[in-house]
């Protein structure tokens, strides 16, 4: 997934902004409060070559003999294959290191003039022997699935609480419509009968019913929601474990429409539930979803939106400087 074009914070210094042109880091960082100018920042002037002197033009050349303490210039045959030109000593660390030349997977230039410094807030970093860091989005660590699995149980809690406030009434005469069938299987299995013959069928408003629980229950989950995520990006479960969606792109409230797009992928399916709880299973699939996607941790809802959920810090200080880092 590619970040679009734009003005970011720079993630080497935040107190920064630098363009971002899909690929890397152009011209120069401005303030992180200075308003940005529309579209990319003018180059740069390129530096002047150096002259050379006359007698450095005149002097024969000679093998190179290195200083003590030095890297020799070059190396013996059979050098390792990933250093940069073969036989040549490296210059730097190899290809997707930090700091080190840009590599084929995406690794950022040498630290120098306008070079990027580094990949856009919170997208990966550049692969090294080992487990790369996690991405900060936005300087603010991934919510873990356990935080998330927490702040969605307890908003289904108060969602169901609400149901059974509004949606109380049409269940009790669900249940009056299925209690001729619920008692024949009933006195069946008690009496050990084991005849084929149907049961009975439900009331005639059996299946009304069900549809107007349903788009009910739709309705309230929708009206908990999607309002405080696009205020905020947390619902109260979410405020109670310190988590909160943030779009991609940007540190910022989501805003309704792409709180109602977010939503919509995990909410409507409870109209299908009628359908052989096929809306169930796809809930069910969207949840678990962030277990097998990295390195963002992104469920399918999160995807449609272009949204990440982060920790939220206990304190100012904790976003200023994350665990393992000093000031």
């Amino acid at each position: 997934m590619s970040v679009a074009p734009g003005w970011y914070v720079d993630p080497a210094d935040p107190e920064t902004r630098r363009y971002w042109d899909g690929e890397g880091w152009i011209g120069a960082p401005i303030p992180v409060d200075a308003t940005p100018p529309e579209g990319p920042p003018p180059p740069e002037p390129e530096p002047a070559p150096e002259p050379t002197s006359p007698a450095a033009t005149s002097t024969p050349a000679t093998p190179d003999v290195p200083a003590a303490g030095t890297p020799s210039a070059t190396v013996p045959q059979g050098s390792p294959s990933g250093w940069p030109g073969g036989g040549a000593a490296p210059h730097g660390p190899p290809p997707g290191w930090p700091g080190g030349p840009a590599s084929s997977q995406g690794g950022p230039a040498w630290p120098t003039g306008d070079t990027p410094q580094g990949p856009p807030p919170g997208w990966p970093y550049p692969t090294w022997p080992g487990r790369p860091p996690a991405p900060r989005p936005h300087g603010m660590p991934l919510a873990s699935f356990g935080a998330r699995l927490g702040a969605r149980l307890i908003d289904f809690g108060i969602v169901f609480l609400l149901n059974a406030l509004v949606n109380g009434w049409f269940v009790w005469r669900y249940l009056q419509e299925l209690s001729a069938p619920l008692d024949e299987f009933w006195r069946r299995v008690q009496s050990q009968d084991r005849t084929t013959d149907p049961l009975p069928a439900a009331g005639d408003q059996a299946g009304a019913l069900v549809v107007t629980i349903l788009l009910i229950a739709t309705a309230l989950w929708l009206a908990y929601e999607v309002p405080s995520m696009a205020a905020s990006g947390q619902t109260f479960g979410k405020r109670l474990l310190r988590v909160r969606a943030v779009p991609v792109e940007a540190d910022a409230p989501l805003g309704f429409g792409r709180a109602l797009r977010r939503w919509n992928t995990l909410g409507l399916p409870t109209l299908l539930w009628y359908c052989c709880g096929l809306g169930l299973l796809l809930q069910l699939i969207d949840a678990l979803s962030p277990l097998f996607d990295h390195p963002l941790r992104q469920a399918l809802h999160d995807k449609r939106a272009q949204t990440v959920v982060v920790q939220l810090p206990r304190t100012p200080d904790d976003r200023a400087n994350p665990p393992g880092e000093t000031s």
